[in-house]
C-alpha cells in the first residue's frame, strides 16, 4: 500500500476475516468457493495485498455468520481505496464552503464524467494498469459528492477554452463531458465560466491551482503540478492565489456567456 492508514485498515480487516473464517472450520480455498472467489484473492485479502470489494465482504459475512460485522468495514475498506492525496483532498471539499478552481489542461476533476476521467488515465505514463485506473476514476466520481452537501458551498470553476476543444477520450467523451458541463451549471450553487483563448490579459497563466474557503474562516490554496500536488497554506501565498483567481474569473466570460460558449462548441461536435 502507498500509505500507512490505507494499509492499517486493510491488515485490520484482514485479520478480522481470517479469524472469522477460522472460527467457521474453512481453509481459504473453501472459504473462496464459497463466496465466489479464487483461494488466491482470499488469500491477498487476509495478508492485506488486495482491497476486497464490497461484494467481498458482504457474501464473506453471510457466508461466515458474522451478523452484519464485516460488511459493516465496506465504509472504511472504501476509503482506503482511494489513494491518500485523493482523501486528504476530499477532506478539505467537504470543509469548504466556497471552492474556486482554474483548470488549463483538462476539465476539472470534479465536472468530468466517468468517460472522460478513463481516457485522462489511462493516458498517464508511465502508463497505470486497469485495476488502478478503475481505483482512480472511483475515487475522483466519489469528490463529487461535494455538490450533494448540506448546507450548499459555493462551486466556481474556470475552464480554459481549449480544454473544451481537446477530445480526450475521443469525439464522443467529449459531446457527453460538455453536455455534463451544461448540466452542472445549471445548478445554483455552482458557476462555471470559460477563458477565451483570445484573451490578451490572463492572470492563469502560471498553471491550474484552486482556492478553498473552510468553515473555520481559513482559506486554503492548492496547486498542481507535474509529479507532485501540494496544498498551500502560507497566508501570503493563500492570498496571492486569491487575488489571481479573482483576477481570472473577472477576465473570463461571465457564467451565462460561458453557457452559450459550451453550447457553441457542443454544436459544433455535432
Amino acid at each position: 500500500m502507498e500509505d500507512e492508514e490505507a494499509a492499517a485498515v486493510l491488515r485490520t480487516v484482514g485479520r478480522q476475516i481470517k479469524m472469522w473464517r477460522e472460527a467457521a472450520g474453512l481453509k481459504q480455498a473453501e472459504f473462496g468457493s464459497a463466496i465466489g472467489y479464487g483461494e488466491e484473492m482470499v488469500s491477498s485479502v487476509e495478508r492485506a495485498r488486495r482491497i476486497p470489494k464490497p461484494d467481498f465482504l458482504d457474501k464473506a459475512d453471510e457466508v461466515l455468520g458474522a451478523g452484519g460485522k464485516i460488511s459493516a468495514m465496506k465504509e472504511d475498506v472504501e476509503r482506503a481505496r482511494y489513494p491518500k492525496k485523493v482523501r486528504d483532498l476530499t477532506r478539505l471539499e467537504d470543509d469548504a464552503v466556497e471552492l474556486g478552481a482554474y483548470a488549463g489542461l483538462h476539465i476539472h476533476g470534479l465536472l468530468q464524467t466517468p468517460e472522460y476521467a478513463n481516457a485522462l488515465y489511462a493516458m498517464r505514463r508511465p502508463a497505470y494498469t486497469e485495476e488502478e485506473i478503475e481505483r482512480l476514476v472511483a475515487a475522483r466520481m466519489a469528490r463529487k459528492a461535494v455538490f450533494e452537501k448540506v448546507p450548499r458551498p459555493l462551486l466556481t470553476f474556470v475552464q480554459e477554452e481549449a480544454t473544451l476543444r481537446r477530445p480526450i477520450g475521443g469525439r464522443m467523451v467529449l459531446r457527453g463531458q460538455l453536455e455534463h458541463l451544461l448540466q452542472v451549471a445549471q445548478l445554483r450553487h455552482v458557476s462555471i465560466q470559460v477563458m477565451p483563448t483570445d484573451r490578451e490579459d490572463h492572470a492563469g497563466l502560471m498553471g491550474p491551482f484552486r482556492v478553498l474557503k473552510l468553515r473555520d474562516g481559513k482559506t486554503l490554496g492548492h496547486s498542481a503540478g507535474q509529479l507532485h500536488d501540494r496544498v498551500v497554506s502560507d497566508p501570503r501565498d493563500v492570498q496571492v492565489l486569491d487575488m489571481r483567481y479573482g483576477m481570472i474569473r473577472a477576465q473570463a466570460l461571465s457564467p451565462r456567456e460561458s453557457r452559450a460558449f459550451i453550447e457553441k462548441v457542443l454544436g459544433e461536435e455535432t
